[in-house]
């Protein structure tokens, strides 16, 4: 983990969108909510000027963590993200820039997992939850007095979720029944999350052509139980209706 690797990250980000990606912030920036009809801040993160040091200090810190093998990755990974978080060191993208360090590092330290389930997908379908847990573990962050538990609580619920999601999807690919049009149409409909692209649904069946999937998805798409967002293999689909 280093700093250039993390703004190579938020300008990936960015490459298509049109914003400015890439650099950390040049101006503070206020974590608000107007859940009651008026904006409330929730946290100010600390100014431009502290923010190279802070995040510097918090990359050294995790690096000698997980080499010295503190604490189990999973905890160092939490409390990295809620630091991470609270400096908020760029000026738009902190939260998609901190899930997808997240998916790299689980990565990293051999959580498989994030190749077959998107993590990022399970944090957004909780994101309830997610706001909750990460506002618990920065109470009383500038002194240093938050405790990182309700975060990491929550990360952890999250990959026990996902490795959940991938036992069911690995289960009804490893019992196929019926032809591979049935398997393929029967795993759409039950087992891939909600809004999925062709890309996934070749790595759950490595033995079923591309025409057949394409075949399928089309299918679906005319039965009006799936749509289309885009086109080609970047496609994503959104499943519509009941199988």
């Amino acid at each position: 983990m280093t700093i250039p690797f993390i703004l190579h990250l938020h300008r990936r980000i960015f490459q298509y969108s049109g914003g400015r990606g890439g650099y950390l912030k040049s101006d503070p920036n206020i974590i608000t909510s107007r859940a009651s009809g008026v904006s409330e801040i929730l946290f100010e993160p600390p100014s431009p000027e502290d923010t190279p040091f802070l995040l510097s200090e918090l990359v050294d810190h995790y690096n000698g963590a997980q080499e010295e093998r503190a604490a189990h990755p999973l905890i160092l990974l939490g409390g990295f993200i809620v630091d991470f978080l609270a400096i908020h060191p760029v000026a738009d993208g902190n939260g998609r820039l901190a899930r997808l360090i997240t998916t790299h590092e689980l990565l990293a330290k051999g959580y498989g997992v994030a190749r077959y389930v998107s993590v990022e997908q399970r944090i957004s379908e909780t994101k309830t939850a997610y706001y909750s847990s990460l506002r618990e573990s920065q109470q009383r962050w500038h002194e240093d007095e938050h405790t990182v538990w309700p975060f990491i609580s929550y990360l952890l619920s999250v990959l026990a979720s996902s490795y959940d999601t991938f036992e069911e999807r690995a289960a009804a690919t490893g019992n196929p029944t019926g032809s591979k049009q049935d398997q393929i149409r029967e795993y759409i409909l039950q087992f891939s999350a909600p809004d999925f692209s062709r890309k996934e649904v070749e790595k759950a069946f490595p033995g079923i052509s591309t025409a057949t999937i394409r075949l399928v998805l089309n299918i679906l798409r005319d039965e009006g139980r799936i749509k289309s967002d885009g086109s080609g293999r970047s496609a994503r689909w959104i499943v519509t209706g009941p199988g």
